[in-house]
């Protein structure tokens, strides 16, 4: 009885035993090939060439298919039949889908922003879930950077269902700013003062507009100017912080007011008082 025992730890040993090593050997070596492969084609000339939104979606796309090649290929050296295997894998596969519904809408959504670019890595955009500046675009999930360096992760079929905003795909921005000033105020003051700080500010460009100043509203407390000028987007923000403090400097210097909110009381006495 034991040297039967004997025999077949012997006969384990000798072929499913070392097969088993052997498949464990194959997905250690295996796997630190894969990096190694995915690190190599990340410096390549032609890769890099490529919109970074791209580059991170290929690599993890096509890490995650060698990984599935390896496991396979692991099984099978270990006695496993690839025949069952693939059958398995086809039985299971609508159970796998109706589970991973939302996992294959943010892999097809993946491959939708990449083939149609409604923003790429880099650019600053704006979504009903967040802002941030897009860092990047995987396989099921966009990742965003806010200003202030919070991480934002959307999947990425919301974000091909959902209104997006791209602050950074157009090389110009036009500055729309609304410059309040009291009723009393000279009208034609104003806009010269208004497209004076505008004008001379350098980020300022001629095209597509030239600089705008018109009264747009007669507001409850206040005259309303809509002051319109255009700017590199990469200036945006710099040169609308610039102006509104040159208006503020230049309004205090012409004795233009800014009025605050008003409002009229009336006071009626009672006859019986």
């Amino acid at each position: 009885m034991a040297q039967e025992i004997l025999d077949k730890i012997k006969e384990f040993a000798t072929t499913t035993g070392l097969n088993l090593v052997l498949a464990l050997l194959l997905v250690i070596i295996g796997y630190r090939l894969i990096q190694f492969l995915s690190k190599r084609m990340g410096r390549s000339p032609a890769f890099s060439r490529m919109d970074p939104g791209a580059q991170s979606f290929i690599r993890s796309f096509l890490k995650i298919v060698l990984i599935i090649i390896l496991i396979l290929t692991a099984a099978s050296m270990i006695g496993v039949p690839m025949t069952s295997i693939l059958a398995l894998l086809g039985s299971a596969g609508l159970a796998i889908g109706l589970a991973l519904q939302g996992a294959l809408g943010n892999l097809a959504g993946g491959l939708i922003i990449l083939i149609f670019k409604p923003f790429r890595v880099g650019d600053y955009v704006d979504t009903k879930d967040g802002s941030g500046t897009v860092r990047e675009i995987n396989v099921f999930y966009t990742i965003l950077v806010t200003p202030d360096n919070q991480i934002i992760t959307l999947p990425n079929g919301i974000l091909t269902n959902a209104s997006i905003t791209n602050y950074s795909s157009e090389s110009k921005r036009r500055l729309n700013l609304e410059i309040s000033v009291g009723y009393t105020s000279d009208i034609e003051l104003v806009k010269q003062v208004l497209l004076e700080q505008v004008q001379k500010h350098p980020a300022i460009l001629s095209e597509p507009e030239l600089p705008f100043c018109r009264l747009v509203q007669h507001g409850d407390n206040a005259l309303v100017f809509a002051l319109r000028a255009w700017c590199l987007t990469e200036n945006y923000w710099a040169t609308r912080f610039d102006i509104l403090e040159n208006v503020k400097i230049a309004m205090d210097q012409h004795g233009i007011e800014i009025p605050y909110p008003q409002r009229t009381i009336h006071l009626l006495q009672s006859k019986d008082v």
